[in-house]
């Protein structure tokens, strides 16, 4: 391990990342509300520390390997959760505990989307904006971010940039260089995010509001500036019919949208065997909700019901959380229903969480194939996706993850029933942290405030193992991951 360049980059990620408080605090000014104090102090913390790591070391240089980029990215996501809950801790209108100011931070950038506060309609406007930018800079992952700007400061980032890309298949480029593929994904982000400021805008949201939707739409986190996230704005079907498509775009692949942009086709999508799972996931999980809402009175319009059946479809499914009804009032089989869509997830290379839609599809081919062999049990049969054969190592990995991804889940479910949480609410909130779906059922269908600063920071360990792709994080705790 290579301890000193580790701590330069640790370092230059935090001088950085300190520049995010800017725009927080430009707002602060803006609307006088009082919230600028904290959020300097925060800024001048991020800086000061990161100065401090990377000043000793500055000078100190050598060739990454790939344990250390496992490394540097658990330590900074943990780090950055850390300093991040500065200005919730400092803030005076918030009377928050340290554990619940590093949850909301977990939350936002691990683009979870879960809470612990309330009354966000009465909080300064700089903080509910800071928590919206901090889901959108987590959304496509701060290391990408870090990894365009790095290499111009003579640090090199593709084993940073292998061990945060979500997804069973890391070793895909969109470009030769691993900066410019930073900067494709970035400036797709990017525009997407206007596209959908501008569409919230245009459907009836004053432009705060739609600026702060857009973060949390396209980054699939979650976030409202509202109690009632987008119910607060009424039965605005142009405003649902937006985030629809927006939360849609952010759970599909970004290596598609680059495609799509780079040929100028839609074609890109329909060829790729991700998308068509992820698609069709979505529309039969979508019609059986709106369905059934509709036929049990729920929802006396079908219009309305198909509407809602699919925001809270395609809201869970990419593991974005906003909710234009009281979703946790539904009847069991959809909320169920619902939940298991999150489980399946969005696409690899997507902002969104859960296990991705290509492992689920993965394993589809492998129970088929396992069917066809008892048949056939001389037959070699290849698992194919997108036309080309699946190297036995990659279905290792999906099923390794799968049984890896079920143990902690039972652990972490069974650490929050130690703590006192029933099994409902432990179930809930072990999937929606895990998954970074953030909307739970049970004590924390609407809020996390109820339950107790363990089990608030047992979610925010789970909320980054589900980020990292498990992993990530749990290398870190073998022997073998030390040893030289």
């Amino acid at each position: 391990m290579h301890l000193l360049v580790t701590l330069r980059i640790l370092g230059l990620l935090l001088v950085i990342y300190s520049v995010t408080y800017i725009p927080p605090m430009i707002v602060s000014l803006i609307y006088t509300d009082g919230a600028l104090q904290p959020l300097f102090d925060s800024f001048a913390v991020t800086l000061i520390g990161g100065l401090i790591i990377w000043l000793p070391v500055k000078n100190y240089k050598k060739e990454l390997r790939l344990r250390d980029g496992f490394f540097i990215v658990a330590l900074f996501w943990v780090t950055l959760s850390i300093i991040g809950a500065i200005p919730f801790i400092l803030s005076p209108q918030l009377h928050i505990s340290f554990a619940g100011a590093l949850f909301e931070t977990t939350s936002g950038l691990t683009t979870t989307g879960a809470t612990v506060l309330s009354g966000l309609d009465g909080l300064p406007q700089s903080i509910l904006y800071y928590r919206q930018q901090l889901q959108w800079l987590g959304g496509m992952g701060i290391i990408v971010l870090a990894v365009a700007i790095l290499p111009m400061l003579g640090i090199g980032g593709m084993q940073m940039y292998r061990a945060e890309t979500p997804g069973p298949v890391k070793d895909s480029k969109l470009t030769p260089r691993i900066t410019e593929t930073a900067k494709a994904l970035w400036y797709i982000y990017i525009s997407l995010t206007v596209a959908c400021a501008s569409g919230y805008y245009l459907s009836g949201m004053n432009l705060f509001d739609a600026i702060g939707h857009s973060f949390s739409t396209i980054s699939t986190g979650g976030f409202s500036t509202h109690d009632a996230s987008l119910a607060y704005f009424g039965d605005n079907p142009m405003l649902a019919l937006v985030g629809i498509l927006f939360m849609f775009l952010g759970g599909a692949n970004f290596a598609l949208h680059f495609l799509v942009w780079r040929h100028r086709s839609i074609k890109s999508y329909f060829r790729d065997s991700e998308f068509k799972t992820y698609l069709a996931i979505i529309i039969i999980a979508g019609l059986i909700t709106s369905v059934y809402l509709y036929l049990h009175k729920i929802i006396n319009s079908p219009l309305s019901a198909l509407l809602h059946g699919f925001f809270q479809t395609i809201s869970v499914a990419t593991s974005t959380g906003l909710t234009t009804q009281n979703y946790a009032g539904w009847p069991a089989f959809v909320t169920v229903l619902i939940l298991f869509t999150g489980f399946i997830g969005s696409s690899a290379g997507s902002t969104g969480g859960g296990m991705k839609s290509i492992r689920f599809l993965l394993l589809l081919k492998q129970g088929y194939r396992e069917l066809l062999r008892v048949i056939h049990p001389n037959a070699v049969i290849a698992i194919k996706l997108n036309g080309k054969p699946v190297p036995e190592r990659v279905m290792e990995s999906v099923w390794g993850f799968l049984a890896t991804f079920v143990a902690c889940f039972a652990l972490i479910m069974l650490a929050l029933m130690l703590t006192g949480l029933d099994q409902v609410t432990a179930f809930a909130a072990t999937a929606f942290t895990i998954n970074n779906t953030g909307v739970g059922l049970g004590t924390v269908s609407s809020n996390y405030a109820e339950i107790s600063d363990i089990a608030k920071l047992i979610c925010a360990f789970s909320m980054l193992l589900g980020r990292l792709e498990v992993f990530t994080i749990l290398v870190l705790l073998t022997p073998a991951f030390w040893r030289r």
